[in-house]
């Protein structure tokens, strides 16, 4: 059994960010050269998130959409009695997940056929990291 570790940083332009990551993953995937096995995305902060979904940008748009819907910014919430004020973006990372686990066959993610991977910033403009291990033989 092989074992790979690598991480991704970010830094995002924006409060609330999506971008793609399949490729980053891939390739850890091959540097691992793997044939069989699983590959944990994880995003190592709480405000933070990955998930599996397809690659378009109205369907992007209507999952930002929906997540605000679900988990509003609001100067109320009780986690901004600390001093902070991204209440909302720990809830968002509740509702898309902060990790995935997507398997590989004969060394490519066994994705379907729209599917992509996704790293999802909530409470972006400062430096965040995402976590690939890559898993197999």
């Amino acid at each position: 059994m092989r074992f790979h570790t690598e991480y991704l940083w970010f830094n995002t332009q924006k409060k609330r960010e999506l971008i793609l990551i399949t490729d980053k993953v891939q390739e850890a995937v091959n540097v691992c050269e793997i044939q069989e096995g699983m590959v944990l995305v994880s995003a190592m902060h709480i405000t933070a998130g990955v998930f599996v979904n397809d690659h378009e940008p109205g369907l992007w748009q209507d999952i930002d959409d929906w997540l605000e819907k679900l988990a509003p910014f609001d100067p109320d919430y009780r986690h901004h009695k600390t001093g902070e004020t991204n209440g909302d973006a720990h809830l968002k990372s509740l509702l898309v997940h902060h990790q995935v686990i997507v398997p590989v066959t004969e060394g490519r993610l066994d994705l379907g056929p729209w599917q992509q991977v996704f790293y999802a910033e909530f409470d972006g403009m400062r430096r965040k990291r995402v976590l690939i291990k890559v898993m197999g033989e």
